[in-house]
């Protein structure tokens, strides 16, 4: 290829870079304002409606995804507020949950002085009367009265009661879990 033959390609590459649209461009606004528009061949005016077309489907996109950014944008504001909802909660939660524990840590607390309390009077008691009394108690709670109880005097005390309740009692007392 000659020298000539460079600069030609030049030449096209110049006109269709810079040329082409600062003649169709003008036009191109002037057709969207409604104003007059010319061409000097079908090309041209192809090239003029392609142009057009293409920028309003721009606009189009570009106005398609300011609006998914705004409803994007809400979107993530309403998640942070349930978010921080979320957290807010989670701590009044974990405060509730600690006020919880200490109260059933009381409340055992509690029931085990009331069961020592109980068992030493259990103690001090003859042995038939306790065994009669002890008798007619829920078994879990006879077996830990029984746990608390001074070993002879528990003894004497299972010793005055029937057969079938000595044995419930016995099994009662041995799975029991002592605090």
């Amino acid at each position: 290829m000659n020298i000539r033959g460079h600069l030609h390609g030049y030449s096209f590459f110049f006109l269709l870079a810079f040329i082409l649209p600062a003649i169709l461009l003008p036009s191109a606004a002037a057709a969207e304002n409604g104003g007059p528009q010319e061409f000097g061949s079908v090309e041209e005016r192809r090239l003029y409606e392609d142009i057009i077309k293409e920028n309003k489907a721009l606009r189009a996109e570009k106005k398609d995804l300011g609006a998914q950014q705004m409803e994007l944008k809400t979107l993530e504001e309403g998640v942070d507020k349930k978010l921080a909802e979320i957290d807010r909660k989670l701590i009044e939660l974990r405060e509730l949950q600690k006020k919880i524990e200490t109260l059933l840590v009381a409340k055992s607390e509690q029931e085990l002085k009331k069961i020592q309390d109980l068992a030493k009077i259990y103690d001090r008691m003859s042995p038939d009367k306790a065994a009669l009394a002890l008798s007619g108690l829920d078994k879990r709670l006879a077996a830990q009265l029984l746990a608390h109880m001074k070993v002879k005097a528990a003894a004497k005390l299972l010793d005055q009661m029937a057969k079938q309740n000595t044995t419930e009692l016995s099994k009662t007392f041995s799975t029991l879990q002592l605090e």
